[in-house]
């Protein structure tokens, strides 16, 4: 693992931002980052890890950072929203939520994006692509029933 950092921005957050190398292994890295911060339990875990695996596998196929470049991944933990980036090596072209044939097998890690998230985009710049998702958490009071 290339660089770490874990900082508390306020209380009940945590932050944590980790430089993977851009090989398909490393999937499974950025998984765990998600569970590093939120641990197994937390009710956006696996909608978090998911998507960052979508990301992370997009860094890997889509940008440079599968030639042989790198990816960061930043997983942010609040009481009331979960934010996780991917940052990679930049492309031709931006992040596209196309949509795909029922038989292909690839091209919908953004349109999961789009269906699972409260909120998501991306940001260009210095040769880099940006990918962020927002999960918000909903708690019901007690006593209502659902």
């Amino acid at each position: 693992m290339a660089s770490s950092s874990q900082e508390t921005t306020e209380p009940g957050s945590h932050h944590l931002a980790h430089r993977f190398p851009g090989v398909p292994s490393q999937v499974a890295g950025a998984r765990s980052l998600v569970t590093a911060v939120l641990g197994r339990d937390h009710p956006l875990h696996d909608d978090c890890a998911l998507l960052t695996s979508e990301l992370a596998t997009n860094a890997i196929l889509h940008s440079r950072s599968g030639a042989g470049g790198e990816f960061t991944v930043t997983v942010l933990a609040a009481r009331d929203l979960v934010r996780v980036c991917v940052e990679d090596g930049g492309s031709d072209g931006p992040p596209c939520a196309c949509r795909t044939s029922l038989q292909a097998t690839g091209g919908r890690g953004l349109p999961l994006l789009e269906a699972l998230s409260h909120r998501w985009g991306f940001t260009r710049g210095d040769g880099r692509t940006a990918v962020w998702f927002e999960l918000p958490l909903v708690t019901v009071p007690a006593g209502w029933t659902v």
